[in-house]
């Protein structure tokens, strides 16, 4: 290691700042004391001095200075001085109290050497420029001790203990320094791993963003083609219909609970704050699993919905992401009796809204996994019943990024008890929104659908193919802003992720030109329903969004709004998130 290292100098700085107190303290003792033996003139004019050399070093390197290769001698040399003006005080002593004082004098200066090595531990530079003065003041003392007569024992003595003094004060800096080494190293390892995992996580966020995208394409397709199939089929085959939507629906849940996981694993999950009718959410909830509660004989019921507060301020889409998880686990896991959703309110709005099943219950063991990714309760159950077993640990932290927490226990009256926790703060009802043109009310259009993989065109076009609508296809967003620039449409669905120009760099291109479409309405069609992609859809000029895999009634309901009078604006800023 080089003796001038001006990284480490420049940490010396920042830390003789964070040890002036002490020292201004300690030279105010020092003084108080010498007065007894000096008088108060001497002592408060060396306390004067010694003060003014503090405020100089801090007046010339403040905190956070950086030491330069100019500033270096500068900074060594107001160490220097500080120490050498902190031991001045010893010097007159052998002359008021003989060898006495003289013995005084270098109990001082010994408790200044070793104080160096405390408060100049990142520099050896510093640390030299700070103790060699006490040396120095050492042998001026001991040369005054002779002068005052000292015999020649009492001056073996003191020039030992210097000695000792000296290698004991370098030892303890060595120590110090190999001390601070190994933090260094482990800071600097620990830095490493941290960027390390950082990468890896962003690398992961990027691999599931990737992985969503194409795997939400040939879902979309399955999705609408069994959609078109059961509405024109009937008997056997509508039924085969309704299985490959029941399987392509699995497939979208699955899909989703893995994204979830992986944001929460890369604290990018956000939930949303905006006012919702909590009793209604409920009441659909309830509608909702009542039909699969009755196909296996169990009774659902809802007790407490009159203390229930009716217009809250939260989350509604994570609320009934949390309450599928609970009602489904219930009844998946329950073959007799009931299931039965308990709701309580505090005059604060913080409601605690219990799942109670009469099931088999839950063990010791299971209750200590249960709320780890990818853990199911019994070794069985994957088999049993499917699931990836990542439904309770979304619902979980999902609970926490709300503000509450998500618990489990097995009932004393058998079955088991999920109780989840979360405030929701009362909240004005919203203004009433128009309701946007049901499809058969769209009027004729010319729509204009990009997207880069042709099985996504396709799957739009099946789902208008009903319409009285003229689609026209684009492949690229380079391709879709020629066919922009060169003839009006009605409206445009937008693929945000594409290669080579996205659908937000189309959009922005587009409103920024002056041609056919530059008022046009675009559609977001993304994979991404995040509030900040929400906000980057409307700073590019968006009019909506609809979330792949796509929904025939969603997307047409997006349709209408974006060609309603009172809806033509663009994108309504998304609600307030609060980032995990």
């Amino acid at each position: 290691m080089p003796l001038i290292d001006l990284d480490r100098m420049s940490e010396a700085v920042a830390e003789r700042r964070s040890g002036a107190v002490a020292r201004k303290i300690g030279a105010g003792l020092i003084a108080l004391a010498f007065a007894a033996l000096l008088g108060t003139a001497g002592p408060m004019l060396w306390l004067a001095a010694f003060m003014a050399g503090q405020l100089l070093e801090r007046r010339a390197f403040p905190a956070g200075a950086r030491v330069t290769k100019r500033s270096a001698p500068w900074f060594l040399f107001l160490v220097a001085l500080n120490s050498a003006l902190f031991g001045l005080i010893a010097l007159p002593a052998p002359f008021m109290d003989g060898a006495w004082g003289a013995a005084g004098g270098a109990w001082l200066l010994a408790s200044g050497t070793c104080y160096t090595v405390l408060s100049n531990r990142r520099s050896r530079v510093v640390y030299l420029a700070s103790a060699l003065p006490f040396v120095a003041l050492m042998g001026v003392l001991l040369l005054e001790a002779h002068h005052v007569g000292a015999d020649s024992g009492s001056l073996m003595a003191m020039f030992a203990a210097g000695l000792m003094m000296i290698a004991a004060a370098d030892l303890l800096w060595r120590e110090a320094d190999k001390a601070h080494a190994k933090e260094r190293a482990a800071s600097l390892e620990s830095e490493r791993r941290r960027r390390e995992a950082e990468d890896a996580v962003a690398a992961k966020s990027a691999f599931v963003a990737a992985v969503s995208h194409e795997l939400r394409t040939p879902i979309s397709a399955i999705l609408a083609g069994a959609g078109e199939l059961r509405r024109t089929l009937d008997g056997k085959d509508a039924l085969r219909a309704d299985l490959i939507v029941e399987a392509g629906g699995m497939m979208r849940t699955l899909l989703n609970d893995l994204l979830d996981q992986a944001k929460l694993d890369a604290g990018r999950m956000s939930v949303e704050s905006l006012p919702f009718d909590l009793r209604r959410l409920l009441a659909q909830q309830m509608l909702f699993w009542r039909a699969e509660a009755r196909r296996k004989g169990l009774r659902l019921r809802l007790s407490g919905a009159r203390v229930c507060p009716r217009w809250v301020q939260g989350d509604p889409t994570r609320l009934r992401q949390i309450l599928n998880n609970l009602l489904s686990n219930a009844l998946k896991f329950t073959e007799h009796g009931s299931v039965t959703l308990t709701i309580t309110a505090d005059a604060g709005h913080a409601l605690t809204l219990s799942v109670k099943d009469t099931g088999p219950g839950l063990d010791a063991s299971a209750l200590e996994t249960l709320f780890a990714p990818f853990q199911q309760a019994r070794p069985d159950v994957a088999r049993t019943h499917g699931g990836t077993g990542l439904g309770l640990a979304i619902s979980r932290d999902l609970a926490r990024l709300m503000g509450g927490d998500l618990t489990a226990a097995s009932d004393p009256e058998g079955g088991a008890r999920f109780t989840l926790t979360v405030g929701l703060p009362a909240a004005a009802p919203p203004e009433p929104v128009q309701e946007a043109p049901a499809s058969g009310d769209l009027p004729p259009l010319h729509v204009l659908v990009v997207d880069d993989h042709d099985i996504n065109r396709r799957a739009v076009a099946l789902m208008l193919q009903d319409l009285d609508i003229r689609l026209t296809e684009a492949s690229s967003g380079f391709e879709a802003l020629g066919l922009l620039e060169a003839q009006p449409f009605d409206l445009v669905l937008m693929d945000c992720h594409m290669p080579g120009m996205d659908g937000l760099s189309v959009t922005r291109e587009l409103r920024h030109r002056s041609g056919p479409n530059q008022h046009t309405p675009v559609i977001a069609v993304t994979g991404a329903g995040e509030p900040a992609h929400i906000a980057a859809c409307h700073e590019a000029g968006m009019s909506d969004h609809v979330l792949k895999p796509i929904e025939a009634a969603k997307l047409i309901g997006a349709m209408g709004r974006a060609l309603s009078p009172v809806e033509s604006q663009p994108l309504q800023t998304p609600a307030v998130a609060t980032r995990a």
